[in-house]
């Protein structure tokens, strides 16, 4: 598939000057800084040296008073508790920190959890788990990472004379449900300085809050992080500002003395760690457990449960305080993630058969597929993987409970959330971000879906947002990269949403003449220039095989790329990850 290259806009040149002096770095890599909207001395070191003093006050977060304050009171009458969330990795990890941290403060037998089922219930506030609070005297519920527009079912419970705070990182709704709290820096009313917290990170500002208002040390707290930063990686939410920092020590954590459950999936995993012992800067960014190992490895496993089985496994194994017992419940859900890579790839091929075949879907800017008995579990995955062969915005669908319900996933700069909610006449159920939403309709309505939702995407859609794009930071020389470069570029990590890996873009090279296919279809070749004293540098481009013709017989071409570290029989040197060729 042809990608878009765009060239980031560089930083301006005396400031630029002016960063590399004070930070006694070369300018390629002040250039990087500036783009990220850091200018100053300070702000570099605030950048590269996070701390967690430079949490934001939670209290700063609308609401947050009253929902301490209601908690406290339900602690003080021994009230029942009911910790409530989603059934993916972000509502389950912030399950699992809420109990955890509340179960420390609070009567065992005084507090629950409980995950909806994906398929019975589906997703967010179920009128079923009201009734569970109900029958089992449970008069508070923290609802986390979902809630946000469940109006009728908060509604509902305030009936049953069960309260509400709800925890959510969701665009609201225009109306706002009756709940005692609602912390979602995403309301229109909230002057929270940071509105992209991950639901899980959601709830630990509440912990942060209680245990501020009860002198609770926040050394307390610090444990929770290798939960807080799954969440941020998996839920894929921008890793700037606050989420920068709480991924930054999330990461030691997880490098260093992760819980139990965790320790188990990195183990099914077969992840590379530290183990128990103190994690530097240096290494934490090496070649370590990272976010990219996270989104890939770690988060599908805990997602598994849910998506195959029941997600109150994956809270179960995350709470967790013997790892012998946490080892069993994740032989378990690894056994769910193998089976759910298998229905991940024979629906996608089921749903690239169905696209093929449709003459007028070719011609669409839309993808929208629809079968009763595709797993619900996985259809997000699938759109994902659509994208990936037709590159525009995608909902998979199926059938469940007698309603058609499914998944979108977007492309890069087009908001899919505004496009379903302009056919929301059509639906039943919707909700999500930007780029990811779930969503369901009545069978009845499936095909006025379809054509609305077709017309309105092609109204608002650009051509250029059609074509993959390669962001790139900068153009980058060969005789640029060295050790200390890659050092200090290390430093920007963790990597992600709103500070991806810089991808830098080096013309006129040729391959030595190793240019070769290895694997299934990866290319690995050794990039120069022409001639004979300049370095080289290997190179590996995943699944681009394909470009092995435009890099042979001593062709010139053009690379973006990041650069990363290889290990091999013990050896660490550079290379080159490629993103795409061009010849020139």
């Amino acid at each position: 598939m042809e990608k878009r290259w765009v060239i980031k806009e560089q930083g301006e040149d005396k400031l630029v000057k002016t960063l590399a002096r004070e930070l006694s770095i070369g300018k390629q890599l002040a250039n990087l800084l500036v783009q990220r909207g850091i200018k100053t001395f300070q702000e570099a070191k605030t950048f590269f040296r996070p701390e967690l003093s430079q949490l934001h006050d939670p209290f700063l977060m609308k609401d947050m008073d009253v929902a301490v304050e209601r908690i406290e009171q339900a602690i003080i009458k021994e009230e029942k508790i009911l910790v409530y969330g989603d059934y993916d990795v972000d509502g389950t990890s912030a399950v699992a920190l809420v109990y955890s941290f509340f179960k420390s403060q609070y009567k065992s037998e005084n507090i629950d959890f409980y995950i909806p089922d994906r398929y019975n219930e589906g997703y967010g506030i179920s009128f079923k788990g009201i009734d569970f609070a109900y029958e089992n005297g449970l008069k508070l519920i923290i609802a986390l990472d979902c809630g946000i527009k469940a109006t009728e079912q908060i509604k509902y419970a305030k009936e049953k004379g069960i309260d509400f705070i709800i925890c959510d990182h969701h665009r609201p709704g225009d109306t706002l449900p009756e709940a005692i709290a609602i912390l979602d820096p995403k309301r229109n009313d909230c002057n929270y300085p940071f509105n992209e917290l991950s639901g899980c990170g959601i709830g630990f500002k509440l912990a942060q809050a209680y245990a501020q208002k009860n002198n609770i040390s926040f050394n307390d707290l610090i444990q929770y992080l290798d939960l807080v930063v799954v969440s941020i990686a998996s839920d894929i939410v921008p890793i700037t500002g606050e989420n920068r920092i709480l991924a930054y020590f999330g990461l030691k954590q997880l490098n260093s003395n992760p819980c139990a459950g965790l320790e188990a999936v990195l183990t099914f995993s077969g992840i590379k760690r530290l183990g128990k012992s103190s994690v530097t800067d240096e290494q934490i960014f090496s070649r370590l457990l990272n976010i990219n190992d996270l989104v890939f490895f770690v988060g599908p496993r805990i997602n598994a449960a849910g998506r195959i089985e029941d997600g109150r496994n994956a809270v179960e194994l995350l709470i967790c305080k013997d790892l012998v017992a946490a080892m069993e419940i994740g032989e378990y859900i690894n056994i769910n993630n193998t089976e759910r890579k298998s229905l991940d790839s024979s629906i996608t091929q089921s749903a690239l058969d169905m696209i093929l075949a449709d003459k007028i879907m070719a011609s669409r800017k839309t993808t929208v597929v629809f079968h009763p008995e595709w797993h619900k579990g996985v259809v997000g995955i699938v759109a994902s993987r659509l994208i990936e062969t037709y590159y525009r915005p995608t909902i998979v669908l199926t059938e469940s409970n007698g309603l058609i319900t499914g998944s979108a996933r977007s492309v890069k700069d087009f908001d899919i959330y505004d496009a379903i909610d302009a056919c929301s006449d059509l639906l039943e159920h919707f909700g999500g971000h930007k780029y990811a939403a779930g969503l369901s309709l009545k069978p009845e309505n499936l095909q006025a879906f379809m054509e609305k939702f077709e017309k309105v995407v092609s109204g608002t859609i650009t051509e250029d947002m059609l074509i993959p794009e390669v962001e790139i930071d900068s153009e980058l020389e060969l005789t640029d990269i060295s050790p200390k470069f890659f050092r200090v570029l290390k430093q920007f990590a963790p990597f992600g949403p709103g500070n991806m890996a810089p991808v830098f873009l080096t013309k006129g090279l040729v391959d030595k003449g190793y240019a070769r296919i290895v694997g299934a279809n990866h290319l690995r070749l050794c990039v120069m220039y022409p001639g004979i004293y300049n370095p080289e540098y290997n190179a590996i481009a995943f699944g681009q095989s394909n470009y092995l013709p435009l890099v042979t017989n001593g062709k010139l071409f053009s690379l973006c790329y990041h650069i990363d570290e290889n290990e091999w029989n013990g050896n660490v040197s550079l290379q080159l990850v490629v993103k795409d060729i061009k010849t020139e």
